[in-house]
């Protein structure tokens, strides 16, 4: 009966994997096949890769766009960790009921779409000429609540001791943060990197907006101009996303650990 439970499991597990990974195989197969092959259903990898890639380069300038995202998700988490995880640290290393109804404030901005604030942003940055500029992109999502949440729960479990050792040592606040806290909670800058990288690459609303001229485009955008107009070449077109999707897999792939460490580390603080 225990065998027989065990096999039952493994099974399921199986069967869940390959429905997970079939979407990923699709892409990869797809980009390999053209328009009339995929829409026919054909599962299998085929021969069209370098013409997929050839189409792709020439109606697109890909190198640009993706080295735009690039850039501009880097600034991005970059910014936005300094920013969050300072954030996160003050509110609860220097904790009192002011902060707390501060971060309840916080936290209730995550209920506001973005749909909601996006006129009166873009309105605000073109005022002062900064359209097409990575500023305008970096912005309005260098802090979020999540993040400075994270920190704030993962700083929870930070030994107040080792504060107060530090301080009858004669280290700044600053000193502490860069020489203590943050060696010791690298697992969190982890979680925190993918999610903010993995956002910031993804984010095609506001960009599409902001950034008016073309040397701006970023990679979301360019596939969307791949699935505009009369006749889509879907090889093509799951070439352009295949492409896309490869730093986000990539870093996941790297910080996965990381990452589970972390987002457990913030869960439990």
């Amino acid at each position: 009966m225990r065998n027989l439970k065990k096999i039952m499991t493994y099974v399921v597990l199986i069967v869940a994997s390959l429905i997970s990974i079939f979407p990923l195989y699709w892409m990869i197969a797809a980009s390999t096949n053209n328009s009339t092959d995929i829409l026919g259903g054909k599962l299998l990898l085929g021969t069209n890769l370098l013409v997929n890639f050839q189409n792709l380069i020439g109606r697109q300038n890909l190198g640009r766009a993706f080295a735009n995202s690039l850039l501009f998700s880097t600034i991005l988490s970059v910014i936005s960790l300094a920013v969050c995880s300072i954030a996160g640290y003050a509110f609860e290393v220097y904790h009192d009921k002011v902060k707390d109804r501060l971060m309840s404030v916080l936290l209730l901005a995550m209920m506001v779409p973005f749909a909601a604030t996006m006129i009166p942003l873009f309105k605000m940055f073109t005022s002062v000429h900064l359209q097409s500029t990575w500023i305008a992109y970096v912005l309005p999502t260098i802090s979020t609540p999540f993040l400075i949440m994270m920190f704030r729960q993962s700083a929870r479990s930070f030994p107040t001791e080792l504060i107060e050792a530090a301080r009858m040592d004669g280290l700044k606040e600053i000193q502490i943060f860069i020489k203590i806290f943050f060696p010791t909670m690298k697992s969190t800058y982890a979680a925190a990197m993918t999610v903010t990288f993995m956002n910031a690459w993804n984010n095609y609303l506001w960009p599409k907006i902001i950034m008016m001229s073309e040397k701006s485009q970023t990679m979301p955008m360019l596939v969307a101009n791949l699935s505009s107009g009369y006749s889509i070449d879907y090889g093509v077109l799951m070439l352009g996303v295949l492409i896309c999707s490869l730093p986000t897999g990539i870093l996941f792939l790297v910080l996965q650990k990381s990452f589970a460490n972390g987002i457990v580390g913030a869960v439990k603080g």
